[in-house]
């Protein structure tokens, strides 16, 4: 500390600490270091060969005391420390004042770090109300698109089953048609034909409601000619592909919801996969069509 310790000032610091006690150099260094609060440690460099001028001149003497020096002053100084009594309490003053500057500088440090603490507190816990925020706006934009999506496919499972109804009322009528001419092996045939190439897919539980004497519940009056074992043929692979067809999609649900319960699912992934379902079911719905179509035609 220069201003403290100019030319000559430690030197008379050193005389005033070895007049309150004898001590050895090192202990001379701690308490330096103690009295300036940790920012003032002269090396032993600096104080050892100060100690030994002093020796040299007759100010001090020292001792050994379990292998070190330990050092008091000696008459011709305390007789130079008090000529120079005036210049000490002005060296002592500007100590005192360096410590009051010093613990005011420690007192805005620690006033400053307590307020940049408190701020990046304030920051942090903005962020995380900002993030907590942000995540709510996200779970409730994925609860909107789960609900869009619930309410499209519901929307596309009406429609479908709307042109499903229209298209057994029409297998329906034909089949009454030719039951109404008593050509009960007409109606059997339209029957067996539209639920293998038209409503097959459907499984028995969708169109058994509306073609009811296929789905065991009634048969239609009157003697109608028992099917032949072609027919009968014909009827058991149609069942068998129905019912083939119902595995495949039981699969294919059961595959997708896995995939989503393990890895979740995104806005935009669930954006993709429904565009994908309707494009498929388009596809599937666009096939059964055609082979129904096919077969109508004379």
């Amino acid at each position: 500390m220069p201003p403290v310790f100019g030319h000559g000032r430690l030197r008379l610091y050193l005389l005033k600490l070895l007049d309150e006690s004898p001590r050895h150099g090192y202990e001379v260094i701690r308490l330096l270091e103690e009295r300036f609060h940790g920012r003032y440690a002269p090396s032993a460099g600096t104080v050892y060969p100060r100690l030994a001028k002093l020796a040299a001149e007759g100010l001090v003497t020292h001792t050994d005391e379990g292998g070190r020096k330990v050092y008091s002053l000696t008459a011709e100084g305390r007789r130079e420390l008090a000529a120079r009594a005036d210049e000490l309490a002005a060296l002592e003053r500007e100590i005192n004042a360096s410590l009051t500057a010093l613990a005011d500088g420690i007192r805005e440090d620690v006033s400053g770090s307590a307020h940049d603490l408190r701020q990046e507190m304030r920051q942090a816990a903005a962020q995380a109300r900002g993030g907590a925020a942000g995540r709510r706006d996200e779970t409730r934009r994925a609860r909107d698109e789960a609900r869009r999506a619930r309410q499209e496919a519901k929307a596309a499972r009406e429609e479908v089953r709307s042109e499903f109804e229209q298209a057994a009322q029409r297998l329906q009528e034909q089949v009454r048609s030719h039951a109404a001419a008593g050509d009960w092996q007409g109606a059997v045939r339209v029957g067996l034909d539209g639920l293998s190439h038209g409503l097959s897919g459907w499984g028995p539980g969708v169109y058994a409601p509306y073609v009811p004497w296929m789905g065991g519940h009634e048969q239609p009056a009157g003697p109608g000619p028992e099917p032949t074992p072609g027919d009968h043929a014909d009827t058991e692979t149609s069942a068998e592909a129905a019912r083939e067809l119902e595995r495949l999609l039981d699969r294919f649900r059961d595959d997708i919801r896995d995939a989503a319960r393990d890895h979740g699912v995104t806005p935009a992934q669930l954006t993709t996969a429904r565009d994908r379902l309707a494009t498929t079911a388009a596809e599937v719905v666009a096939l059964l069509r055609r082979e129904d179509a096919r077969h109508d035609a004379p």
